[in-house]
């Protein structure tokens, strides 16, 4: 199969879809990988050693001619022009947030299938899972930076002082994305509480941390009690393929402390704020009601060559099933197929046709 791999240009999107010793895994197996010019050069990729993989370096026509187009993100609108009738398309599209680029695909006849979906037997995303872990580490950073005075923040330090106490984090799931954070966080020496609706999943934190984190179970009154003491709140809830849960409404975000800030990781999915909205890694914090946002929907991307190691070993095995079988692949496959969002003009996702209202 003839497979495209563009160089990504989202906002600081550094990395790219397969690392050389990936592409080299498809080359050795007869396909044809066609690879954008420096594409991979930002997350320590050269031209170079794609060639050496056995890889074609094209221009971006040539790129997105081929049968199977791999990317890390969603199509941009430039890149969504070069979309073509029956070609297939494996990357993260987060639709429930982007309804138009849905339209889109669904119109030019692509046939879509997510990461984020993908599913493995008895449970999991395994394409999610990496980049949610990447994300959830990054996160406590990032509100710790939020903090800062220059960015709006209440000045704290989230590791304290002798003498003076260390931030309290709230981190709203515990997930793949919320565990991480509260990994970060333990080693930050903030003091963390974490909320989820899933006991099995608080009892595992608390194997986990021990007494370095608090568990509470979710409700709309946990959720609000917590935000009044928390310097920094991690959204890490997400619903596989549909529009994040809104669980901090605009009354409630009033309840945080002035200055303090919210990581809304939850954001390419819609975020779980009513006040949260995309932002960038070139703009990523902004202020609404007193509190910093930081709303960055592709968090993984600042660190390119670790998240391109990450998602290659992740996505291979499927990448390889999809250039050897085509749409087959999906019907060998339940897990694979629980990735397919878009075939023949229709949203093929049922949680996503709901949210969209093409159901």
């Amino acid at each position: 199969m003839h497979i495209g791999i563009p160089r990504e240009i989202k906002n600081h999107e550094y990395r790219v879809a397969l690392a050389p010793e990936g592409a080299r895994v498809l080359t050795e197996a007869g396909h044809t990988v066609n690879v954008e010019t420096g594409a991979g050069v930002a997350a320590g990729f050269s031209d170079d050693a794609y060639r050496a993989a056995g890889v074609s370096i094209v221009g971006t026509a040539d790129v997105w001619a081929a049968e199977l187009v791999v990317k890390v993100k969603e199509p941009q609108p430039d890149e969504v022009k070069q979309l073509h009738a029956g070609q297939l398309l494996f990357c993260y599209l987060h639709l429930a947030a982007a309804p138009e680029l849905a339209r889109e695909l669904m119109a030019r006849g692509v046939t879509a299938i997510a990461y984020e979906t993908v599913s493995k037997a008895g449970g999991g995303l395994p394409l999610l899972q990496p980049m949610s872990d990447i994300a959830g580490r990054l996160a406590p950073q990032m509100g710790a930076l939020g903090l800062h005075t220059s960015h709006g923040g209440s000045g704290k330090l989230i590791t304290g002082l002798p003498g003076v106490p260390p931030g309290r984090v709230l981190i709203i799931g515990a997930g793949v994305v919320g565990m991480s954070a509260a990994r970060t966080a333990v080693g930050l020496g903030a003091r963390i509480t974490l909320i989820d609706r899933q006991t099995d999943k608080l009892a595992h934190a608390e194997t986990q941390f021990g007494a370095r984190v608090e568990t509470r179970f979710s409700s709309p009154d946990a959720i609000d009690d917590s935000l009044e003491n928390a310097d920094i709140v991690i959204g890490a809830a997400q619903i596989p393929g549909r529009h994040a849960p809104r669980l901090i409404s605009l009354a409630s975000l009033k309840r945080m402390p002035p200055g303090s800030v919210l990581v809304d990781v939850a954001i390419d999915q819609g975020g779980i704020a009513e006040t949260s909205r995309p932002t960038t890694h070139s703009d990523p914090f902004f202020v609404a009601e007193g509190i910093v946002h930081y709303c960055v929907t592709n968090m993984p991307g600042a660190v390119a060559r670790t998240s391109t190691k990450a998602l290659t070993h992740a996505t291979l095995p499927y990448v390889q099933a999809l250039a050897a079988e085509g749409l087959a692949a999906l019907a060998a496959d339940a897990g694979l197929k629980a990735g397919l969002h878009v075939h023949a003009g229709k949203i093929t996702h049922a949680g996503l046709a709901q949210d969209l209202g093409t159901s």
